[in-house]
């Protein structure tokens, strides 16, 4: 029997590679379609078929999956011709990317060694794989898959397989954005030459030049400790400028906030980012016991209660358990979500006590008082009944953030109307939600993408203040 010839659009694109997708990478991403640049994609008939019985229901996979189907609806109805010599990608994707989707238009045995089923979907796709790269021995195949073991079985039969990682911000997570930075010893001496100082408003300002500004960020916290040491945020950058403000001390009684004072620097850099009415979103990160929730809520509380920049707190977090689910909960919204928010009134308790040494509120009755008025402030909702909405005015607290996906994280964010401050809090050791990575998750996601923006400010909190139990627990389990 002859061999089949090789198209012609494949041989004069030898030098790309092509990647055969396995049904859970579109399902993760639909976009998927337009992220390997240059690249040919193969699109086994398998997989399509997987997509179809994915597609019903309300879930996040069911949404992917329908928009993956209309997409590639759109792409192959443009040229329908096209498709068994390979779809270009350029005009649909506008430029993003170069390469041809191809589409299984013929029937492939499942040549697969003996033992392996080949009634199971993964298999079949293996299969495809397998095919492909025999066919064309001179051109790179490559499966790409979220599942681990469909990995794992395609190097086991000789193919290459990879993971798709273009939904990970971040390689390695210890590069990610920490939102503030030790000053070299010698940094007045190489950018104090014809340094500029000024006072306004009780802050000091330093504009200052040297090769280091150009690495600043807007909003970036910097600080040198020493006999004089500084503590300030980046304000302004042009080049090799920039000018630094000096920063509240908020570890100080004098400027408690609700009664709680910062007990580190990067509480205090916390703090400061908190309290400033031009920042409008905030990320936390740090590993629990670091005080990401109480700072927030004392800022907050204040912010409401006191100085009434905010009309009301609204608080939501993701409802992923970390054991097994306890079923179906009673009540109103809010009611339902109370078994969720252990840690508000853990805090709100702590907050209590320490507005009361602070200020006094006139013993039990008063305590008791507060207590109420605080939770008239305060609203819980559930991160179901997001779409659509907008805050005005609000202070907007998102607990457990790394448990979002950067399209939920987005959702939420742009609820945000005028005069609303969001606050994000998380610990990206601490993913309950499945298939979701320290790299790919929604906090690492806004992190990474808000670094540098004049209105937003970043700190990652890194000793713990709960206990010296709680310490230990997070350094050596």
């Amino acid at each position: 029997m002859a061999t089949k010839r090789t198209p012609a659009k494949l041989q004069s694109t030898l030098q790309t590679k092509l990647f055969v997708l396995d049904t859970n990478v579109l399902m993760h991403d639909p976009t998927s379609l337009y992220r390997f640049e240059e690249h040919d994609l193969f699109v086994p008939i398998m997989t399509l078929e997987e997509l179809d019985n994915n597609k019903k229901g309300m879930s996040e996979v069911a949404r992917n999956a329908r928009q993956a189907s209309r997409m590639m609806d759109e792409i192959v109805s443009a040229c329908p011709d096209e498709i068994s010599a390979g779809i270009p990608l350029a005009v649909p994707s506008k430029e993003l990317a170069t390469g041809r989707l191809f589409l299984q238009t013929e029937a492939i045995p499942p040549e697969l060694p003996e033992g392996i089923p080949t009634g199971k979907a993964d298999n079949q796709i293996l299969a495809v794989t397998m095919f492909l790269s025999r066919r064309y021995s001179e051109r790179q195949v490559i499966l790409v898959s979220k599942d681990i073991n469909m990995r794992i079985k395609a190097r086991a039969l000789g193919l290459d397989a990879q993971d798709y990682f273009n939904d990970k911000v971040l390689e390695d997570t210890d590069l990610l954005y920490t939102g503030m930075r030790e000053l070299p010893e010698d940094f007045w001496d190489t950018h104090g030459k014809d340094m500029e100082v000024w006072k306004d408003g009780g802050r000091t300002y330093y504009r200052v030049r040297g090769p280091l500004c150009a690495d600043l960020y807007i909003n970036e916290l910097v600080f040198q400790e020493g006999e004089k040491p500084l503590y300030a945020i980046v304000r302004e950058k042009s080049g090799p400028t920039a000018v630094l403000e000096t920063l509240i001390d908020y570890s100080h009684q004098k400027n408690n906030v609700w009664g709680i004072i910062a007990r580190n620097r990067e509480q205090n850099f916390a703090l400061n980012l908190l309290m400033n009415p031009e920042i409008d979103f905030i990320s936390l990160l740090g590993q629990a016991g670091t005080g990401k929730t109480l700072l927030t809520l004392a800022a907050s509380l204040t912010q409401v209660l006191e100085t009434k920049r905010y009309s009301e707190i609204i608080m939501t977090r993701v409802t992923v358990p970390v054991g097994e689910d306890i079923g179906f909960l009673p009540g109103t919204e809010e009611e339902k979500m109370a078994p969720w928010m252990g840690a508000l009134e853990d805090n709100l308790d702590v907050l209590n006590g320490s507005a009361d040494e602070a200020g006094g509120y006139g013993g039990e009755w008063g305590r008791a008082a507060t207590r109420d008025l605080i939770r008239t402030r305060i609203k819980i909702k559930s991160l179901n009944f997001m779409r659509g909405r907008t805050f005005i005015n609000k202070f907007l607290i998102i607990d457990e953030a790394q448990n979002l996906t950067p399209k939920q994280m987005k959702t939420l964010i742009t609820r945000a109307g005028p005069g609303t401050k969001v606050v994000c809090l998380g610990n990206i050791a601490q993913i309950d939600t499945p298939y979701l990575t320290e790299g790919s998750s929604g906090l690492t996601y806004v992190v990474d993408r808000f670094k540098g923006w004049p209105h937003g400010g970043h700190i990652t909190l890194q000793r713990g203040e709960r206990s010296r139990l709680a310490d230990y627990a997070a350094e050596t389990l």
